[in-house]
C-alpha cells in the first residue's frame, strides 16, 4: 500500500504521527523552561543546550551501544549548562538575556566542534511503543508509534504542574519567582532555588536534544535543531507558564511542523517550503497574540521578573 492509498485521510494520520514526534523536543524544553521561569529566571540559551544534548547523546549511544545511556548523559550535560547559566546570572550586573544568548552560541559552537566525527556513523535509536498493532494499514501503524520519551514528557508535565501547586517545594519556587522580598523574609535562599530550577530546566532541554538525535530524525548533523530551543521559549509564554498547557502547545507546534510532510505524503508538493515554515509562523503569531502593554520585563541588573 503506497503513501497516497488513503487519499486525504493520509493527511490527518501523517499530522498525528508528526505531532507526536515533532512535539517531543518542544515538550521537554518548554517544561524545563517553565520551571526555570517560575523561579524568576529566563534561559535563552536552551537552543545551545538542545544541540549539545543531541550531540552528546548521539556520541555516547554510538560509543556505548546504549541509547538510554546517551539520554542520561544528555540530561547531565543540560544540567551542567543550566547550572552554568544560573551561576553566571547570579553575578553582579549580569543580565539573563545576554547570558542566555552567549551560552546559546557557546553550546551550539561546542557541539559542532565536538560532533564532527559523529556526523556519518549510525548510532542505535530509541525504541517506540506500537499502539497501532491492531491495524493492517502501514500508515496507521506508523502514526500510532509513540516513543517512550514522549510518554515520559507527558508524565513530567503533569507531575511538575501538581508539584508547583501542591508541594512546599513548588511554593518556594513560585515565591522566588513572584516576590523576592517575601522569599527573603521567609528565609528562602532565592539564588540557590533559581540555580536548582535552572539546572533542572537545562536537564529537560538536554533530554529533548537526545530525542532529536536518537529517534526523530535519528541522526546527528549541524542543522538538527532548526531553532526549536528558541521556539520553545515562545511556547512557554503562550502556555502561560503552565506545564500542562505546555504539553498542549507542544502538540500544536508539532502539528504545525508536520503539515508540510503530511501534504507531501498525499502528493501536494506545490508550496512545500511554505508549509514547512508553519512552525515559525505559529511562533510569530503567538508572540504577537500574547503581547500586551501590561506584560513587561523589569528587574534589577542580573534579574528578570515577568509581570503576569
Amino acid at each position: 500500500m503506497d503513501d497516497t492509498s488513503l487519499g486525504l485521510w493520509g493527511v490527518p494520520l501523517a499530522m498525528l504521527a508528526g505531532a507526536i514526534r515533532v512535539s517531543t523536543p518542544f515538550l521537554f524544553v518548554s517544561v524545563g523552561e517553565c520551571l526555570t521561569e517560575r523561579s524568576g529566571r529566563i534561559n535563552l540559551g536552551l537552543e545551545g543546550t538542545l544541540v549539545m544534548g543531541a550531540m552528546s547523546a548521539y556520541a555516547i549511544a554510538l560509543l556505548s551501544g546504549s541509547p538510554w545511556l546517551g539520554v542520561l548523559v544528555a540530561a547531565l550535560v543540560g544540567l551542567l549548562l543550566g547550572a552554568l547559566h544560573a551561576g553566571i546570572c547570579q553575578l553582579p550586573r549580569v543580565n539573563d538575556v545576554a547570558t542566555g544568548i552567549g551560552l546559546m552560541l557557546f553550546g551550539t559552537g561546542l557541539a559542532f566542534f565536538l560532533g564532527k566525527p559523529y556526523i556519518q556513523p549510525k548510532a542505535p535509536n530509541l525504541g517506540a511503543i506500537d499502539l497501532g498493532w491492531w491495524s493492517s494499514i502501514p500508515q496507521v501503524r506508523q502514526a500510532l508509534q509513540v516513543n517512550y520519551l514522549f510518554v515520559v514528557g507527558i508524565i513530567s508535565a503533569f507531575v511538575l504542574a501538581w508539584a508547583l501547586k501542591n508541594t512546599r517545594w513548588g511554593l518556594i519556587v513560585r515565591l522566588a519567582g513572584e516576590s523576592v522580598d517575601a522569599a527573603l523574609a521567609m528565609g528562602v535562599p532565592v539564588g540557590r532555588v533559581r540555580l536548582i530550577a535552572t539546572a533542572i530546566g537545562g536537564a529537560f532541554a538536554g533530554v529533548g536534544g537526545a530525542f532529536l538525535s536518537l529517534y526523530y530524525p535519528g541522526s546527528w548533523n549541524e542543522g538538527l535543531s532548526s531553532g526549536q530551543g528558541l521556539m520553545a521559549v515562545a511556547l512557554v509564554i503562550f502556555a502561560r507558564w503552565n506545564p500542562i498547557q505546555c504539553f498542549y502547545a507542544a502538540l500544536l507546534f508539532g502539528g504545525a511542523g508536520s503539515l508540510g510532510p503530511a501534504l507531501q505524503s498525499v502528493g501536494v508538493t506545490s508550496g512545500y517550503y511554505l508549509f514547512n515554515a508553519a512552525p515559525y509562523v505559529v511562533t510569530l503569531g503567538i508572540m504577537i497574540a500574547t503581547c500586551s502593554p501590561r506584560r513587561t520585563l523589569s528587574g534589577a541588573p542580573g534579574e528578570l521578573s515577568i509581570n503576569r
